[in-house]
C-alpha cells in the first residue's frame, strides 16, 4: 500500500475524529449507494422547468440565450 495514502488517510481520520476503517466503511457504503443509483440524467429528469424554451428552441439555443441575459449587460 502507498505509504502517502496511508498517511492521508490516518490525517484525515484524526481530522474528522474517527478511524481509517470507519472512513473505509463510510467510503465503501457511499459507493455501493452510487452503483444502485439511477443513472444522472434519470435523478435529474424534472428539476428544471421547461419554459425556458419556446418549444422550438433547441437545448444549445436556451443556454446561449441564458448565458448571454445574464452576461452581456
Amino acid at each position: 500500500m502507498d505509504e502517502e495514502a496511508v498517511r492521508q488517510a490516518k490525517g484525515l481520520a484524526k481530522r474528522k475524529g474517527t478511524s481509517v476503517s470507519a472512513l473505509f466503511e463510510q467510503w465503501t457504503r457511499s459507493q455501493a449507494k452510487l452503483e444502485h443509483a439511477p443513472p444522472l440524467h434519470e435523478r435529474m429528469t424534472g428539476l428544471w422547468s421547461p419554459s425556458t424554451s419556446t418549444g422550438s428552441e433547441d437545448l444549445d439555443e436556451v443556454r446561449l440565450r441564458s448565458l448571454l441575459e445574464k452576461h452581456a449587460k
